[in-house]
């Protein structure tokens, strides 16, 4: 035992004296048998710059997506593995404002895990799952889960055939949706989108909404929920990263909503989950890939981006059958109204339908703007009776019938009597949006089939 004193750390000596020699065999295989965090596995910050911070040390044992604490100061704050070189791994951290100085420790923490609970239900939380809204800790739930999980095995999933109705009556009849369907809203800046998806969660079939925010402005998280929502909020759970936090954060929120959203599907909920917007999500991907050295492959999106995106977007709709159900409704910030563009693409090629807000018909003061020609739900079929399949479609074609000669009638050379069809729409069409409107504070319709066949009959009586 002569050499027993060299083992133990100088802080544990005094804790042993005096002990029995048997126990102090005892204390000393102990102590040198149990791993500890703090030794022999963390590595030194050796290179920091605004966007990605290169620690040295941990390569050997590192995985790509482990968590990590830096010390930054008297504390430590938390950052993510981007990419593992055999020198060294690139880390970004979740505060922008955090940065280590050079020979700081970090400490491998492995990947994040939320555990929710239906106690979180009317609580505001950040990406991380931590509170924001002063209403004390959170109550955590069993089985602690990670953010990022795989989708239910496609075989195994339930069908998508029931129809559900959302309240806004331009979607309830021409794209109407269902329970386990995936919808992307898709406009430009200002156009109402924030709006419309407010107008979404009115909807009483759901058990429980599930609301990320990703790279909103601050002021428009107070006036969304204390506003807009206002007495919606018990059953709703809302996920915060706004615009002026890190790329990690931004990225984080949807994955970390779509978590939540998933635990209350696993008990049997259907649940409604809102993601706005799902741009800001892709931007923050590519801000991140690109500080991991992707090199950019389209519009500068490196080729991770579009992995992402439907790795995200599968995790919603229906689980295993006899199981709850997640409707996702994902907001699309079209980049310069260009519906085109890789992202908007990519995003509506995996989605079970899209709808289209205008500007043009935002102008005209029509709200929701809704292009009803160019807005699909690819599961229509299961909100429609033969009837009222039978009248969209021809709705939507004197809609269309309308739209498509616009210019025509704006220059004079449109004459009555010539075209049966397109006297019909000329008459039906404007009746159609005018029946169309709505705003947040109207009620929530009980059968919109019925107030648009009234509409139509007093306006024709009048």
């Amino acid at each position: 035992m002569a050499g027993t004193a060299d083992l133990l750390p100088t802080a544990s000596l005094s804790s042993v004296a005096g002990l029995p020699l048997e126990r102090l065999v005892a204390f000393v295989r102990r102590e040198c048998s149990a791993p500890s965090p703090l030794v022999g596995i963390g590595g030194t910050v050796n290179d920091v710059s605004r966007s990605v911070i290169a620690v040295r040390g941990i390569s050997q044992t590192a995985t790509l997506g482990d968590g990590v604490l830096m010390r930054c100061g008297p504390g430590l704050t938390r950052g993510e593995i981007i990419r593992v070189a055999e020198s060294h791994v690139l880390i970004k951290p979740f505060d922008d404002r955090a940065v280590p100085v050079l020979g700081a420790p970090v400490f491998p923490d492995g990947a994040l895990r939320i555990a929710p609970s239906p106690e979180w239900k009317g609580r505001v939380i950040d990406a991380l799952g931590m509170p924001l809204d002063g209403k004390g800790p959170l109550v955590p739930g069993r089985v602690p889960m990670p953010a990022d999980r795989s989708p239910p095995a496609a075989m195994r999933r339930a069908r998508v055939d029931t129809g559900l109705r959302t309240g806004v009556n331009v979607i309830d009849i021409f794209t109407p949706m269902c329970f386990g369907q995936r919808l992307g809203i898709f406009a430009g800046s200002g156009v109402g989108k924030s709006t419309l998806l407010a107008m979404m969660t009115k909807a009483t079939d759901f058990d429980t909404v599930v609301l990320a925010l990703t790279g909103e402005r601050g002021r428009e998280v107070r006036d969304m929920l204390d506003d807009t929502m206002a007495g919606k909020l018990g059953k709703t759970i809302t996920v915060v990263a706004t615009g002026d936090e890190s790329p990690m954060m931004r990225r984080l929120a949807p994955n970390t909503a779509t978590a939540i959203a998933e635990y209350f599907r696993d008990r049997g909920e259907n649940v409604l989950l809102i993601v706005d917007s799902i741009t800001r999500f892709a931007h923050a991907a590519r801000e991140v890939a690109i500080a991991a050295e992707e090199p950019p492959v389209s519009r500068g999106y490196p080729p991770s981006v579009f992995s992402q995106l439907p790795r995200l977007l599968e995790r919603a709709g229906p689980g295993l059958e006899g199981g709850g159900t997640i409707t996702g409704i994902y907001s699309v910030l079209v980049d310069g109204d260009d519906h085109n563009d890789p992202v908007s693409d990519a995003i509506r090629g995996t989605l079970d339908g899209h709808i289209v807000l205008d500007r043009g018909i935002a102008a005209q003061g029509r709200y929701p703007a809704v292009d009803v020609p160019g807005s699909v739900s690819r599961l229509a079929q299961h909100g429609w009776t033969p009837e009222q399949k039978k009248l969209v479609t021809q709705l939507r074609g004197l809609i269309a019938r309308f739209e498509e000669t616009r210019d025509l009638r704006a220059i004079g050379a449109y004459q009555a009597g010539n075209d049966g069809f397109l006297d019909q729409a000329v008459t039906l069409v404007p009746k159609i949006y005018e029946a169309m409107q709505q705003t947040p504070d109207m009620p929530v319709s009980i059968d919109p089939y019925n107030d648009l066949a009234a509409a139509l009959r007093g306006k024709e009586n009048a």
